[in-house]
């Protein structure tokens, strides 16, 4: 049994030899064999190339099926290049399931008729037979027209090309009278009608595409340090008392590490150290123990019923709980003697400890999915099902490139069947094809580059492609910093730097995330050159004391707090497919625009402008195409900083000066009369 999160979906060919021919048509991921990807209430551009021989005019429309296969009311495309002869329709799904469309083109004889004879009667060239042949074809439209109203409109336009005791040109402007435009328009008369192969289109829920996510240690919160003494973990229940703090900032997903049992065996000491000391924690990612396996918690940090009130506490603060599912083992977890055939045996007999050479992490053994495929597939999905009956919708998965891709094609499939919203976040940093190949097989979201991207031209570069190249298929999740990466530019910057990717990462995609600290700005690393944290929180308790930091200033909780609040207050912000990049003349000035046309015809537009020099003020004339984002493009615009509140007259090229102490960005929205500030 497939679901319909990742099924292969088997279509015709295309008809060959057809008079109009529909081609190139998006969105499409290999071929149709694969789902494109939506989101409920996410708009959704169909394309299609549609052109005819000779110079008789084409039209071309969007046929929806829903997932119980019903038809819906076919969708008008527009001629968006007529050079390249592409159209265009935007389309918004709001039920979740496997859609399908189709893309219908036709000849268009009325639009080609009244073309033809707006030019030839002026000019005295065959007036009485043009206007009869328009008569024929406004009475062959009027019999395809179920709605008696606007067939009579268009019926009396047939009456009046045939009455020639009336002027010429009162015959003629009766076609062109708006009751009869608007019913050709509803009910065209289609001729040599070419309808493309159906596409696959899978809507899921929004969260999906959209969601802030916070990281946090539970044994972190709430734990104690004493000098002397033992170290005391926190656990699940001191652990939310952090959860209304990290609501407030605007967090919708709150995302913890494994929460399993930790083995003893070659336990990581602080900083990695290859030797533990009796009272370390160990890494949570060394899973099982005596105490249990994946489907266990890990006893210091309380029981499986306090992990329940975990997620029942983030629920009624707003907030879904996603589980770090990390598919490997200690030396300690019982899959290790009730399954020995799911490991490599190395040729002395042991099993073969993870290894990244010359580095060997013997704390960990990875699985061997050559052995018995079938039993980790039910292993791991029974695993899931566990966590699912807990209450947990979303999971991050750790390092899933290490799998194979037809395992998570499985897995996720068949979680699907009795789950289908359930959200699967691919922790994948590695080779592009891989990344892609596990978006196809049907994660829904994926960890991204973006940590590495510092440089104008980097963003430019990688947001367009995220946003265009790979968007029908691929939904970034932009993380700011992990547990593992902290990136130099964080290291070097100071807070400027922290503000800056905050406000990168919260605008450039509709997903974001941040792990904990880095609102404090941390930025120690464990020694120059690395990424890794200074006492990293891997493998020791780190407690933070966050109310000296607020009581101090020293925290960027209020930046990201206004963050969320206005990617929640404007929907431009929630899409992926809409990010445009605008000229700076200044390499360390980026800026960028989203906006969303809704379907009652009013837009929401957010513009940004960024300084990527978290040392230095750096100043731009920044140019934005006014009049292609549909606002006025003549004399000036009042924008308002959506940061600060401040207001601004923007013109086409603005000058701006950003200095790194006053805040790292502009973030505009137009200002609508009469709008409260």
């Amino acid at each position: 049994m497939t679901s319909m999160t990742s099924a292969r979906f088997t279509t015709p060919a295309a008809p060959r030899g057809a008079r109009i021919p529909v081609l190139d048509v998006t969105p499409q991921v290999r071929g149709g064999e694969v789902p494109a990807k939506a989101v409920t209430g996410e708009s959704v551009t169909i394309g299609a190339t549609v052109f005819r021989e000779g110079s008789g005019l084409v039209a071309a429309n969007v046929v929806l099926r829903d997932p119980a296969g019903r038809p819906g009311p076919w969708t008008p495309m527009e001629l968006v290049d007529a050079d390249a002869d592409r159209w265009e329709a935007t389309v918004v799904l709001e039920a979740p399931g496997l859609w399908t469309y189709t893309v219908e083109a036709w000849a268009d004889p009325v639009g080609t008729w009244r073309r033809d004879a707006q030019l030839k009667i002026p000019a005295g060239v065959d007036v009485e037979l043009t206007l009869a042949e328009g008569a024929v074809l406004h009475e062959r439209a009027a019999l395809a027209i179920p709605d008696t109203g606007r067939r009579e409109a268009v019926t009396a336009a047939a009456g009046a090309l045939r009455d020639e005791a009336s002027p010429t040109p009162r015959r003629l402007a009766a076609t062109t009278d708006p009751k009869v435009i608007a019913a050709l328009d509803a009910r065209p008369l289609r001729e040599l009608l070419t309808a493309s192969r159906p596409l696959p289109l899978l809507v899921e829920r929004r969260r999906a595409l959209v969601g802030s996510w916070y990281e946090l240690f539970p044994r972190s919160e709430g734990a104690r340090l004493t000098p002397g003494r033992p170290p005391v973990s926190g656990t699940f229940k001191t652990a939310a008392e952090r959860l209304p703090a990290v609501a407030a900032m605007g967090f919708d997903v709150v995302y913890l590490p494994p929460v399993h049992p930790i083995g003893r065996s070659h336990r990581k000491g602080p900083d990695n150290a290859l030797t533990a000391g009796p009272d370390d924690v160990g890494s949570p990612w060394a899973i099982g123990s005596a105490d249990g396996g994946h489907d266990a918690v890990h006893p210091a940090l309380g029981t499986l019923d306090d992990f329940r009130q975990f997620v029942a506490r983030a629920g009624e603060l707003g907030m879904e709980v996603a589980l770090d599912f990390a598919l490997q083992c200690s030396p300690d977890h019982p899959w290790l003697t009730e399954h020995p055939e799911w490991f490599t045996h190395r040729a002395d007999g042991t099993v073969a400890s993870a290894e990244n050479p010359p580095k060997k992490y013997e704390d960990i053994h990875p699985l061997d999915f050559d052995t018995d495929f079938d039993g980790l597939v039910a292993e791991t999905v029974r695993v899931l099902r566990h966590w699912i009956a807990q209450g947990v919708r979303v999971f991050r998965v750790d390092n899933p490139h290490t799998k194979p891709v037809a395992f998570w094609e499985r897995v996720i499939a068949t979680v699907g069947v009795t789950d289908p919203d359930v959200v699967f976040l691919a922790e994948a940093f590695t080779r592009r094809a891989m990344v892609h190949a596990l978006a196809q097989a049907g994660f829904q979201q994926s960890y991204t580059y973006f940590t590495w991207k510092n440089t104008k031209e980097e963003l430019t570069e990688y947001g367009s492609e995220l946003a265009h190249d790979s968007a029908d298929f691929l939904r970034p999740n932009l993380f700011v910093n992990t547990p593992d990466i902290l990136h130099a530019y964080l290291q070097d910057g100071g807070r400027p730097a922290f503000e800056a990717r905050a406000v990168l990462a919260a605008t450039l995609a509709p997903t974001w995330g941040m792990y904990a600290g880095f609102e404090l700005y941390e930025g120690e690393a464990l020694e120059p050159g690395t990424e890794d944290y200074a006492r990293s929180e891997k493998y020791e308790l780190r407690p933070r004391d966050w109310a000296a930091a607020e009581a101090e200033g020293r925290t960027i909780a209020p930046l990201i707090t206004r963050l969320n609040a206005v990617r929640r207050a404007h929907p431009a912000l929630q899409e992926l497919r809409n990010l445009r990049f605008h000229p700076t003349d200044h390499e360390q000035v980026i800026a960028y625009s989203k906006q969303l046309t809704r379907p009652d015809g009013t837009s929401d537009t957010v513009l940004a402008v960024v300084n990527l020099d978290p040392h230095h003020a750096s100043e731009a004339t920044v140019s934005f195409d006014l009049a292609s984002l549909g606002l006025p493009d003549g004399g000036s615009l009042k924008m308002r900083d959506e940061l600060t509140g401040a207001l601004h007259a923007w013109h086409p090229h603005t000058y701006v000066r950003l200095e790194p102490s006053r805040g790292p960005a502009h973030l505009l929205t137009p200002v609508v009369e009469g709008q409260a500030p």
